[in-house]
């Protein structure tokens, strides 16, 4: 709820700063000014309206709205921070002209061009990550182990990440998603969170194309946290019916090859039955064969400590490395690592995925969608 809270007010309030900015460049009290303040208020509540509809299933006009409120979403975020970066500079130089004992005027930024620089700006950068969004790519992981059982290898892991499909994101990049695992054919196919998003009436219809995406050791998926929004037992049924294994805070040893855990993201919270019998990472993994290569599935990049040593991998997600820049630099401060392959102590490592899909803007900026390729190896 904190979070929530916090989010939407920011957001309206980057909509009240955005006004005052334009307003500076309109008449006093024209019709333009009001339509102005009517269209930002809309705007500033629109994510809250497109959830709720999306959850419901809305049609085709709110689709629509939708993709139209995400995008302003994305222009917005993209213009918030370098405006704010030019009034800093026009209050640096008024201040430190007075300072200095200087007149500096003849370097102030006047008000439309503090405006119309970053709302260019933040309209080619809109553009440009939209397609950018769409361009997936594979990265490639390579892990070394002694775990592996005689006359295996290697086993090669593929990773879903973050896909968010919904009322933005649907068969378009899922069916790339989809042709590269095909191309690469793994071993495994691993979901970690936030396959879907939102309403379940958008995405049953690409349970088929999900179902038909195959693997010898199978495939496996865990619950984040919008599965959680979209509701558990809803989700849970569609990624079943899509061919997945749901692995909610319990482990796998699958063909003696290899073990897999899957952990419930932290939202979503257990009914009381559950959380009677709920057990701790460390004791999920205490009892599964400590001989064989343990991945831990966990959607957000939380390490727990007195894990450390039980699992070879954690996969996880939630981050999309920001997703839009300069949001990635926000993220760090919340999440270590927030993204890429990172060893960890008594010989367990993580790998955070960038994700493939977007959350909210349908625009990704220097932070590309991504199918990590996971090769374990035998050591030798």
């Amino acid at each position: 709820m904190l979070i929530f809270l916090v989010f939407h007010g920011s957001y309206a309030l980057a909509h009240l700063y955005l006004f005052l900015k334009a307003r500076d460049l309109l008449p006093l009290n024209s019709p333009l000014t009001l339509l102005l303040g009517l269209f930002l208020f809309v705007m500033a509540f629109s994510p809250m309206v497109i959830y709720f509809y999306s959850l419901r299933g809305g049609g085709a006009w709110t689709k629509a709205f939708a993709f139209f409120g995400y995008t302003w979403m994305g222009l917005l975020i993209l213009f918030f921070f370098p405006a704010v970066f030019l009034d800093i500079y026009n209050v640096v130089v008024v201040y430190g002209g007075a300072l200095i004992g200087q007149n500096l005027d003849a370097f102030i930024l006047p008000p439309s061009l503090s405006f119309f620089i970053p709302l260019t700006a933040s309209a080619c950068l809109t553009l440009y990550g939209f397609f950018r969004a769409r361009s997936l790519e594979l990265r490639r992981i390579s892990i070394k182990t002694d775990k592996l059982p005689a006359g295996v290898e290697r086993i090669k892991v593929a990773q879903l990440s973050d896909v968010h499909l919904g009322i933005i994101v649907g068969a378009g990049l899922l069916d790339k998603a989809i042709k590269r695992i095909r191309e690469e054919r793994p071993d495994l196919i691993v979901s970690t969170g936030d396959l879907i998003d939102g309403g379940i009436e958008y995405v049953e219809p690409l349970k088929d194309r999900l179902r038909s995406l195959e693997a010898p050791l199978g495939k496996f998926a865990i619950i984040g946290n919008h599965e959680f929004y979209t509701g558990i037992k809803r989700s849970q049924r569609f990624l079943e019916e899509a061919g997945f294994v749901v692995l909610r805070n319990e482990g796998r040893v699958v063909e003696n090859t290899i073990n897999i855990v899957g952990i419930d993201d932290a939202e979503s919270r257990p009914s009381k039955e559950e959380e009677g019998h709920k057990r701790s990472e460390r004791e999920i993994l205490s009892g599964l064969p400590g001989d064989r290569f343990t991945l831990l599935l966990k959607h957000k990049p939380v390490v727990d400590e007195e894990a450390l040593g039980l699992f070879d991998l954690q996969l996880s997600g939630h981050t999309h490395n920001g997703q839009i820049f300069p949001l990635n630099i926000i993220v760090r401060l919340f999440f270590y690592p927030h993204s890429s392959y990172r060893e960890l102590s008594r010989g367990s490592a993580i790998y955070v995925s960038g994700g493939i899909g977007t959350a909210g803007p349908p625009v990704r900026l220097f932070s590309p969608p991504e199918i990590p390729i996971i090769e374990i190896r035998q050591r030798g």
